[in-house]
C-alpha cells in the first residue's frame, strides 16, 4: 500500500492530538460580505438541540449577497461541508450523482466538461484540447476566482469546504462569458477569529479488483490577534488505488490497414508488429491528490477586513482512465482491461492566490476580490491505434504512395505511438462591488471586472517512426539505403523530438472587461420583488503560433532542416455585448414563494489553427476551414416553486424551464473528408424543456430524506448544412452532399444534426435518493446510518448523424456515436462519534456498476470510461 508522508503526519496527529473541544459551527463573516455579516453556513443542516426536528438553513452566496437558498430565483443546489463529508464527497466525480441535470463527460481526473440541461454538443479526446477545444459552457469558481479551462475543468479537491454551489441556467450576468449553462462555486472555509480549531480525519479502503486506497487530512484555525487577526491551513493527501489492467498484447499489422493500403507492405514482408510486455501491469491507474491552503482574515476595524489565501494543489493520475472492449489486436477483453503500449500520465498542478477586500463606505457595502492562478499539465497518452489508419501508415512506412516516400522497397516500422502535451496557464481576474443596504426597499449591486487568461500549449504528436535523418541514417540512405525522415522544425529555429509528426507551439487567451449592475425593489415590502439587471461585456481574444506537420519534403535531408512545413498562428478578434436577467418573486406565505426568471448566457468564441481547403469531390475542395467562430447564447425561461412545510419538517422545491441555445459551437474531426485537424464553427440551434424537483424531510428527529430528480427533453431546432463556400467548384453556395474521387463517390451526411434529434450527453431523467438516521446510544454515543440511490438515464456521446460506433473495428474517424447506457449506483455508511472522535464504515458503488460515463473513438479506437468501481472503507476522524 502506498503511503505518503503527508498522510503518516496526519495519522501522528490523530493519535497524539488532545486539544479540548471547540464549536467551529459559526463561520467567520463570509469574504463576500464586510466583517459585521453574518451567514451560519456551516450549521445548515445541523439544526439546533431545541429546534433538533426541523431542516435548517443554507445561506449561499449565488447572487453576491448572501440569501437563504429558499429566497434564490433560480434553480440552484447547495450541499455545506458537513452534508459532502457524510455523502463521502472528495472530487466531482464524486458529488456528481447526487446532481440532477448535470452530467460529467471525462477521461479521467482534471480532464472534462460538466454539462447542464443537456446543453453539449460531443465531446472529443484531451489530445491538443488547449488549443482547439471551445471554452466551456459551465464555469467553475474557487471562492471568487474563475478557474475555467477548455475541456480540463479544474478538479478540485473537496476537503474544508464551507459549501458546493451549483447554479443552473444562464448566469452570464453576475459570472459573465462560460456560465452560459450555468456555473460550479467551490466556497471554502475561511479563517474564524475568536476560536482555536481544527480537525484531523484519515481513511484507508479496498477498490473491488484494483489496489487500495488511503487519505489523510488536518485543518487547523488559529487566532494571532483573537478579535482581530487569525489563520487557518488545510493539508490533505489522497490516493486512490488503481482498478484498470493494461494487459500484456501484441500488435499486428494487417493488410486491411488504412483501408487496404497496408496490402503492400504485407505482400513485401515487413508488417512491422510489436508488444506491449514492458508496460503491461495491473492496476496500472492510480491517483494521488496532494495539497494545501492557507489562509489568513484580519478584521480591520468594524467596518473592513481583508483576506487572502494560497492554495496549491497537484493531481498525479497515472495509466489511463479508459478501458477497450476490444483490445488493440482485435482481441475481447474482460472488464476494465486495456491494451496500451507507452507510458501514460496526467500531471496537473496549480496555485491560486486571492484576495478580498469588504468594507463600509457610509451606507454602501464594498467588495473587491481578485486572485491569480497558475496551472500546469503534462500529459502523454497512448495513440498506437492510429497506425491503423490511413494517416498512421502515412508516417511509418516507406516504399509505396501510402507512406511519407515511395521510394525504395516497401517497409514499415514500428506501429507504437502517442502524444505528449505540456501546458502552462495563467489567469487573472479582478472585481470591484458596491451593493446598497440589503434592508433597503430599493437594493442596487454595480461592479466591475476584469480578466486576463493565458495559455501555452506545446503539443507533440510522436507516431513518426520512420527514422530520422541522423548523419548516419542520411549517408545510408543516399547511398540507396531505406530512406529517413527529417525532425520537424516550426518556425525556424524550434526543432520538435525525433518521432514527432505533427503538433503545434501556440499560445492562446483573452482579456475581458465588463460592468454590470442589478436593481430590485420590493413592490410590497416581504412579498412582491421584481429585479433587473444586465452586464456589458468586451472581449479581446487571439490564438498565436504555429501547427507543424511532417511532409515529403523532410524525407533525406538532415534533421533541423526547415522546410516551411508550419501554419502559422496571428489571429485576433473582438466581440462585445449585453446580457441581462429580470426576476419577479412572490412570497406567497413566509414559507413558500413563487418566481419567473430571464436570464441569457454565452461563452467566448475561438479560433482554428488552420484554414486549409477540404471536402474533396473529384480532386476539388468544396470547403475552406474558417479562422475564427462566434460565441453562441442561450437565453432562459424559468418558472420556480420554493417551499417548506409542517413547521420547517418538509422543503420541496420544483422548477421548469425553456431554453433556446442558438449559432451553437460544433467540432469536427474527419480525416478521411475534412482533413487531418479539428476545426469548429457555429452550426445549430436547440430548444431545452423540462423540469426539475427537490425535496427533504425530516420524517423524525433523526430519521431525514433528500432526494432530487430531472425530467429533460432537448431537441436540435434547425439543420444548418457544411456549405461549399469555395468560387469555382461545382456546388458552390449549396450543401455538400458528395466527396470522393471519381469512381468511389460517397455520400457526405450533415455534421450538423438533424432537426428533432437529442443533443449529446442529454439524458432523459436522473434522479437520486438518500435517507440517513441518527440516533444516540448509551454513554453519548452518537451513531447513524445512511443509505443512497442514484440514476442516471441513456445518452448520446455525439449528435444523430454522426455514424455509429457499433460493431465498428477499423475506426478512422474521432466522431462515432455509441449510446451510454443508463446505470443506477448504491451508496451506504454506517458510523459511531463521541466526544471529539468518530468513526465511520462507507462503502460506494455497492453494485460495482462498471457503465460508462463516456464512451469515444477519440484514440482511434473504441474507449470506454468506467464508473469507479465499488470501494468499502473505513474513516476514523478527530475535532477540536
Amino acid at each position: 500500500m502506498k503511503i505518503n508522508p503527508i498522510t503518516c503526519a496526519v495519522l501522528a496527529a490523530l493519535a497524539v492530538s488532545r486539544v479540548s473541544y471547540a464549536d467551529t459551527t459559526t463561520p467567520p463573516a463570509p469574504a463576500t460580505q464586510p466583517a459585521t455579516a453574518s451567514a451560519n453556513s456551516n450549521a445548515a443542516n445541523t439544526p439546533s438541540a431545541a429546534n433538533a426536528a426541523t431542516l435548517g438553513t443554507v445561506n449561499v452566496t449565488a447572487q453576491h449577497t448572501v440569501q437563504d437558498i429558499q429566497q434564490v430565483p433560480i434553480t440552484i443546489q447547495a450541499f455545506t461541508g458537513a452534508t459532502l463529508q457524510q455523502m463521502n464527497v472528495q472530487d466531482f466525480q464524486d458529488v456528481i450523482k447526487y446532481l440532477p441535470n448535470v452530467t460529467f463527460a471525462t477521461n479521467g481526473p482534471g480532464q472534462g466538461n460538466i454539462y447542464m440541461r443537456g446543453l453539449s454538443t460531443g465531446f472529443l479526446g484531451n489530445q491538443s484540447s488547449a488549443s482547439i477545444a471551445p471554452f466551456p459552457n459551465v464555469a467553475v469558481y474557487l471562492d471568487d476566482q474563475s478557474m475555467q479551462f477548455p475541456a480540463r475543468n479544474l478538479d478540485i479537491y473537496m476537503v474544508d469546504m464551507e459549501r458546493l454551489e451549483v447554479l443552473e441556467g444562464p448566469q452570464g450576468t453576475l459570472f459573465g462569458g462560460g456560465a452560459e449553462a450555468g456555473a460550479v462555486r467551490y466556497i471554502t472555509n475561511k479563517p474564524n477569529l475568536d476560536k482555536v480549531s481544527g480537525s484531523a480525519e484519515a481513511s484507508a479502503g479496498a477498490t473491488a479488483g484494483g489496489g487500495p486506497n488511503n487519505s489523510a487530512n488536518a485543518v487547523l484555525n488559529f487566532p494571532i490577534i483573537p478579535g482581530t487577526l487569525a489563520v487557518r491551513g488545510v493539508i490533505y493527501n489522497d490516493h486512490q488505488g488503481g482498478y484498470i489492467d493494461n494487459v500484456p498484447s501484441t500488435y499486428t499489422r494487417q493488410a486491411t490497414d488504412g483501408g487496404g493500403a497496408m496490402a503492400p507492405y504485407v505482400a513485401a514482408g515487413s508488417a512491422a508488429g510489436t508488444n506491449n510486455y514492458s508496460v503491461a501491469q495491473n492496476n496500472w491507474n492510480p491517483v494521488d491528490y496532494q495539497g494545501a491552503r492557507l489562509s489568513a482574515l484580519w478584521k480591520i476595524n468594524d467596518d473592513w477586513n481583508f483576506l487572502i489565501a494560497e492554495s496549491y494543489q497537484n493531481l498525479d493520475a497515472n495509466g489511463q482512465s479508459s478501458t477497450y472492449p476490444t483490445g488493440t489486436d482485435g482481441q475481447k477483453l474482460g472488464t476494465d482491461q486495456i491494451t496500451s503500449f507507452v507510458p501514460a500520465w496526467n500531471n496537473d498542478h496549480f496555485t491560486n492566490t486571492a484576495w478580498t477586500l469588504n468594507g463600509q463606505i457610509g451606507d454602501l457595502s464594498l467588495v473587491y476580490t481578485g486572485g491569480y492562478t497558475n496551472r500546469r499539465i503534462s500529459e502523454q497518452q497512448d495513440y498506437t491505434s492510429y497506425s491503423r489508419s490511413a494517416g498512421g501508415m502515412y508516417y511509418q512506412c516507406t516504399g509505396t504512395s501510402a507512406g511519407l516516400s515511395s521510394a525504395g522497397k516497401p517497409i514499415c516500422y514500428s506501429p507504437v505511438g502517442y502524444w505528449n502535451d505540456h501546458v502552462n496557464s495563467t489567469h487573472q481576474s479582478h472585481e470591484l462591488r458596491l451593493m446598497t443596504p440589503e434592508d433597503g426597499r430599493l437594493r442596487a449591486i454595480g461592479g466591475l471586472y476584469y480578466e486576463d487568461f493565458n495559455i501555452n500549449d506545446r503539443m507533440d504528436f510522436n507516431y513518426k517512426t520512420i527514422p530520422s535523418c541522423t548523419p548516419a541514417n542520411l549517408t545510408a540512405a543516399l547511398a540507396g539505403g531505406y530512406p529517413c525522415v527529417a525532425d520537424a522544425e516550426s518556425s525556424p529555429g524550434i526543432v520538435m523530438p525525433d518521432n514527432t509528426a505533427f503538433g503545434e507551439v501556440e499560445k492562446r487567451g483573452y482579456k475581458q472587461e465588463a460592468v454590470f449592475g442589478s436593481l430590485s425593489y420590493d413592490i410590497v415590502p416581504d412579498v412582491l420583488t421584481v429585479t433587473a439587471g444586465t452586464r456589458y461585456y468586451h472581449y479581446s481574444e487571439w490564438q498565436t503560433g504555429t501547427e507543424f506537420y511532417t511532409t515529403a519534403a523532410q524525407v533525406n535531408v538532415p534533421n533541423g532542416t526547415y522546410v516551411g512545413n508550419d501554419s502559422v498562428m496571428n489571429y485576433h478578434q473582438d466581440y462585445h455585448g449585453f446580457k441581462s436577467r429580470a426576476n419577479l418573486l412572490w412570497n406567497i406565505t413566509p414559507d413558500m414563494m413563487l418566481y419567473y426568471t430571464f436570464s441569457q448566457g454565452f461563452r467566448p468564441g475561438g479560433f482554428n489553427r488552420t484554414t486549409s481547403e477540404v471536402a474533396k469531390l473529384d480532386g476539388v475542395p468544396q470547403y475552406k476551414k474558417p479562422t475564427s467562430y462566434a460565441p453562441d447564447t442561450l437565453t432562459n425561461n424559468e418558472i420556480g416553486f420554493k417551499s417548506t412545510f409542517f413547521d420547517d419538517r418538509l422543503l420541496l422545491n420544483a422548477s421548469i424551464y425553456d431554453m433556446r441555445w442558438n449559432n451553437v459551437q460544433m467540432q469536427f474531426f474527419n480525416p478521411l473528408v475534412l482533413g487531418n485537424t479539428t476545426f469548429a464553427v457555429n452550426g445549430p440551434n436547440y430548444k431545452v424543456d423540462g423540469g426539475e424537483l427537490q425535496f427533504q424531510a425530516r420524517i423524525t428527529d433523526g430519521l431525514s430524506l433528500m432526494g432530487s430528480a430531472s425530467l429533460n427533453h432537448a431537441k436540435q431546432t434547425n439543420s444548418p448544412c457544411l456549405v461549399d463556400n469555395i468560387p469555382g467548384s461545382a456546388a458552390y453556395n449549396s450543401c455538400i452532399v458528395a466527396t470522393g474521387a471519381a469512381g468511389a463517390v460517397s455520400s457526405f451526411a450533415n455534421p450538423f444534426g438533424e432537426v428533432g434529434s437529442v443533443p449529446a450527453f442529454s439524458p432523459r431523467s436522473q434522479y437520486n435518493l438518500r435517507l440517513r438516521y441518527d440516533w444516540t446510544l448509551a454513554g453519548d454515543y452518537k451513531a447513524f446510518w445512511q443509505v443512497g440511490a442514484s440514476h442516471m438515464g441513456s445518452m448520446y456521446n455525439q449528435p444523430a448523424t454522426y455514424p455509429s460506433g457499433d460493431g465498428v473495428t477499423d475506426i478512422t474517424t474521432v466522431e462515432l456515436r455509441y449510446l451510454q447506457a443508463a446505470y443506477t449506483t448504491y451508496d451506504a455508511s454506517i458510523g459511531v462519534a463521541k466526544d471529539n472522535w468518530n468513526m465511520s464504515i462507507f462503502g460506494t458503488n455497492l453494485g460495482n456498476s462498471h457503465a460508462s460515463t463516456f464512451t469515444s473513438s477519440a484514440e482511434f479506437i473504441e474507449s470506454q470510461v468506467p464508473i469507479h468501481p465499488r470501494v468499502i472503507g473505513v474513516k476514523v476522524g478527530f475535532k477540536f
